[in-house]
């Protein structure tokens, strides 16, 4: 999903939903270098690590809720991805907010709400769903359905989305990853500090990887 500098959260939920259309996986060179320490340090919020401390590898991936390229790579790729080497404890991955609209923002804030051991499952719904809310005419509603799936009742919902201090958090976050590390589009990787922008499949993440594994 390319986008520019100086976009900022859209605050119609209609015309977030909009957003979503015609607009391209980031296509920016791949390759580029950024200090691990810094990349590990995020301002905003605290990371939601999955695999162990000690891993050779860590892989930062910045993504978008209603961006299209991170639904099919969460769908696609990122099941094969956990169990070749999540799971095997080769790579602690970290899933990073990159928020870019209300819509990104809700989800992200009903994941946070709904603790870390329930956070990645709440994140992954909302991409196997995409299509049904991201592009409804009742973005909220159909959030809201599929909430109540996880978990979440009226009330609940409505705490989550009152959470002004994750909001901000994640306002900063966003800031970071564009002057920082110099994001220019989601989903975007770092592994180990390099930079990959862009949908990646399993074969293209273990090229990056394997090598650093030795």
């Amino acid at each position: 999903m390319k986008f520019t500098r100086r976009e900022t959260l859209i605050l119609a939920a209609a015309a977030s939903a909009l957003s979503v259309t015609g607009i391209g996986a980031a296509q920016a060179a791949d390759g580029e270098m950024f200090d691990q320490a810094k990349l590990l340090a995020p301002n905003g919020l605290p990371d939601k690590v999955l695999g162990p401390a000690d891993a050779k590898v860590t892989v930062i991936e910045y993504a978008s809720p209603t961006c299209p390229h991170c639904a099919v790579f969460s769908n696609d790729t990122l099941p094969e991805f956990m169990k070749q080497y999540v799971d095997t404890g080769k790579v602690r991955y970290i899933l990073r907010p990159f928020v870019r609209n209300v819509l990104d923002a809700v989800v992200f804030l009903l994941a946070e709400a709904a603790g870390e051991d329930q956070y990645h499952n709440v994140v992954s719904t909302y991409f196997k769903t995409q299509d049904t809310w991201a592009t409804s005419d009742k973005p909220r509603d159909a959030i809201l359905v599929i909430a109540k799936q996880l978990g979440f009742t009226d009330e609940s919902f409505e705490a989550a989305l009152t959470n002004q201090d994750l909001f901000k958090g994640m306002e900063t976050l966003r800031e970071q990853a564009l002057d920082e590390f110099k994001l220019e589009g989601t989903p975007t990787f770092y592994i180990n500090g390099k930079k990959l922008s862009g949908d990646k499949t399993i074969e293209q993440l273990a090229a990056e990887i394997d090598p650093l594994l030795t």
